[in-house]
């Protein structure tokens, strides 16, 4: 259940579109708001003698930053929505984890690109940073939703066993729309490919194991050249509204998305993608 949604914001339009989609899932779960902005800083700032964190020229940056908030902030839609503004300064990736632990958020919500702060957030190495960290789920938003209506949900796993918590909460999610929830196995060539005999016995075995009946109707096996092109081409081809994905702390994506696999599905996806920690 979704009570409390951390939104990273930079005062640009993608960073809005998130903080809308937030406002709907926050009146669907009566959930509160967390709006956070960032003073990015370099990582490498931290932890000098000769760094304070309440000079003088910080503190005015702060007080220029909230009062660009509170102007940010004056929009209808936040009417009747329970939300609180804080404005921290730090490395972003650094802030926003702090900040999921500090205000309790079960759900960072974040738009994919925007003028100065998320982009350098979304795009690059603080991507994996946020998703590595997140002990809780990373939706992005890629464009503006004025209805964040979810019928179709394409769970994209390895499912290796490792993956179940995150199927857990994806089905919660997708429940929680009402939606239906399609698994997605990404085939590779080469010495990384399996039957499809090989491949369903996987699925089954997962699915017995979070006692989900086994339907073909919802199992999707698609042949592609990397996993990126398999997940964006075969969420595309099933219609999908959301794209979902397991992630690993230790490296950041699992090993069935390794290396920038997920970044990539992320930045080059049109549609939404949420990450579940593993």
């Amino acid at each position: 259940m979704i009570k409390n949604i951390l939104v990273p914001v930079d005062f640009s339009k993608p960073a809005e579109n998130a903080l809308k989609v937030a406002v709907q899932l926050a009146k669907k779960n009566d959930a509160k708001i967390t709006v956070l902005h960032v003073i990015e800083l370099a990582e490498s700032l931290f932890g000098t003698e000769q760094f304070n964190v309440d000079d003088e020229q910080i503190l005015f940056f702060m007080k220029v930053a909230k009062k660009k908030f509170d102007k940010f902030l004056q929009k209808d839609y936040l009417e009747g929505v329970d939300f609180i503004d804080v404005v921290d300064v730090g490395p972003a990736s650094y802030v926003i984890s702090e900040n999921i632990e500090k205000q309790n958020a079960d759900l960072v919500l974040m738009g994919s690109t925007g003028a100065s702060g998320l982009q350098e957030v979304l795009i690059g190495s603080n991507t994996e940073k946020i998703v590595r960290r997140s002990e809780v789920p990373v939706l992005v938003v890629k464009k503006e939703m004025k209805e964040f209506a979810i019928k179709n949900v394409i769970f994209a796993s390895n499912f290796e066993m490792e993956s179940i918590e995150a199927f857990k909460k994806a089905k919660v999610f997708a429940d929680s729309f009402d939606a239906k929830m399609e698994l997605l196995y990404v085939n590779l060539p080469g010495n990384q490919f399996y039957s499809t005999e090989e491949i369903r016995e996987q699925m089954r075995s997962f699915l017995n194991e979070v006692q989900v009946p086994f339907s073909r109707d919802h199992i999707i096996i698609h042949n592609d050249y990397t996993i990126e092109l398999g997940v964006l081409n075969a969420a595309k081809d099933a219609k999908s509204d959301l794209i979902a994905m397991p992630t690993h702390g230790r490296r950041g994506l699992s090993h069935f998305f390794n290396g920038s696999i997920g970044e990539d599905v992320v930045n080059h996806s049109t549609l939404p993608v949420i990450t579940f920690k593993i």
